[in-house]
């Protein structure tokens, strides 16, 4: 497709309500392709402004526009989160967000393309939407950032001036191949569970898999019954039912090729939500929604495929995560009981955990 076609085409999707991921889709194009489109001299509703790093550097200078909102999401689950962008710091290749409300792991060395976009509305009387958005060399969107009511838009204007990059390009390539993970016996499943049971702090899990060359899922099965047990589908949709009961502070994690967005505190609407397919004869679309001020949470729970609750040991005590995952075995989303460093974890948490049921269904292997 041309950058023309690809922009009348985007106009008309976006016309009937089509979200930029679904319509990008919909033309058989990656978002990020479908947004550097939208760069440079034409006149459809949406317009695109290359940016420039550094982008620890970009995300700063946010701070003087007040609050925004957050959002990060991958192909099953949307984390929205509204604050100001404090405490940012970081390199060329990783960065963190440690605001009140603004809690973020950055993973710079993937962001490979970066947008000031303005999209009018389809009724004159609205403002047009403002955003910042990043995607990685696939096109897939890393981390997003949009202004609100309460946003300096002057602020948040003179940031895009400052960051705008010079007319280029911008490529993207094609999606890679999924690694496929080694056979469970080629894995040394006594020394991962020797390691395991030596954490001392739960950021040494990744070194963990990383050591073992082993998949998340994978150690799971390996270890379980040890430190981890499958917990029945609707167990998410439990423990945040429950949170919200009894005001139980929750931490959720939800990342990106790009970043990790983290919720640190109560929950209180929650919201399912069952939309018919478009084709009559699939099954209807099931969303489960977080709807605080402040806080927003979608997971298409039609799409949890395993969910495992999961110990770790620390120097604090053992913490335990609630993880949900997908049909094509990628992590949707993880929960925790809210708590700092130095702290143990909350005993309101561990019974929530406690109560969720268990599985004794095989787990299902990703498609």
């Amino acid at each position: 497709m041309t950058l023309e076609e690809i922009r009348a085409r985007f106009s008309e999707l976006r016309a009937k309500g089509m979200r930029h991921k679904d319509a990008a889709a919909a033309m058989g194009v990656s978002e990020g392709a479908a947004i550097a489109a939208h760069a440079g001299t034409h006149d459809k509703a949406l317009r695109a402004t290359r940016l420039k790093g550094p982008w620890a550097e970009l995300l700063q200078a946010l701070e003087l526009c007040g609050p925004v909102l957050a959002l990060t999401r991958n192909e099953t689950t949307v984390h929205e989160k509204t604050g100001v962008y404090e405490k940012v710091s970081g390199s060329d290749k990783m960065g963190l967000a440690l605001g009140e409300a603004i809690d973020l792991r950055l993973f710079f060395s993937r962001w490979h393309a970066g947008f000031a976009v303005n999209e009018a509305a389809a009724n004159a009387g609205v403002p047009p939407s403002l955003s910042l958005q990043f995607f990685n060399a696939q096109g897939v969107a890393v981390h997003k950032i949009f202004a609100r009511d309460a946003t300096d838009r002057d602020a948040f204007q003179s940031v895009v001036d400052t960051y705008t990059a010079p007319d280029g390009v911008v490529l993207f390539e094609p999606a890679e191949d999924k690694a496929v993970p080694r056979d469970d016996g080629a894995i040394d499943a006594r020394g991962l569970s020797d390691a395991w049971r030596a954490m001392q702090d739960t950021h040494e899990f990744f070194g963990l898999l990383n050591k073992f060359e082993v998949e998340r899922q994978q150690s799971f099965r390996l270890t379980e019954g040890e430190f981890t047990q499958r917990a029945e589908l609707h167990a998410v949709r439990d423990l945040l039912l429950e949170a919200s009961f009894d005001g139980t502070p929750i931490m959720v994690f939800v990342g990106s090729p790009g970043c990790i967005q983290i919720h640190s505190g109560p929950v209180s609407r929650i919201e399912p939500m069952e939309i018919a397919s478009r084709d009559g004869n699939a099954p209807p679309i099931r969303w489960l929604n977080v709807l605080d001020a402040g806080f927003n949470l979608h997971l298409r729970e039609d799409c949890i495929q395993n969910v495992w609750i999961v110990e770790k040991p620390t120097s604090d005590g053992i913490v335990t995560s609630v993880e949900a995952f997908d049909k094509d075995g990628e992590l949707m989303a993880m929960f925790f009981g809210a708590r700092k460093p130095g702290v143990p974890e909350r005993e309101e948490w561990r019974r929530i955990v406690r109560n969720l049921p268990r599985s004794t269904r095989p787990t299902a292997q990703p498609a």
